[in-house]
């Protein structure tokens, strides 16, 4: 799919895509003859990893490493390269939880005072 289907099915701006390639998250799988970028449905699923980390704040570089890992364990590398970003990528998905925690906390006390007004301006 080329840079526009990309960012249609994604919910992401073109701009984003091309920002995250220049900062090597998300390079394109390829390019036409034309030049064009052309991304595959693995990049797709790359990319909505992103977007879901981008939504419990991580920085580009804390995802960029996220991803490498990502890749080391899903690859068919040295066993050992595995285990040991198996074990870091643990680590990491605890801080997820505590992250999405601290979210579901900044929601409640939103709902909490949306009640206030409610209640006030009744």
């Amino acid at each position: 799919m080329h840079i526009g289907e990309m960012a249609e099915r994604s919910g992401l701006s073109s701009r984003t895509l091309r920002h995250y390639e220049a900062i090597g998250l998300l390079p394109p799988s390829g390019r036409t003859e034309g030049g064009f970028r052309v991304y595959t449905d693995e990049d797709l699923r790359r990319l909505m990893t992103i977007r879901r980390m981008k939504a419990l704040d991580y920085s580009t570089a804390e995802m960029g490493r996220l991803l490498d890992l990502l890749d080391v364990v899903e690859g068919d590398g040295a066993d050992e390269d595995r285990a040991r970003a198996r074990a870091e990528l643990d680590a990491l998905q605890q801080d997820a939880r505590d992250r999405r925690a601290k979210l579901a906390r900044q929601v409640e006390r939103a709902d909490e005072f949306l009640d206030i007004l409610d209640r006030r301006l009744t």
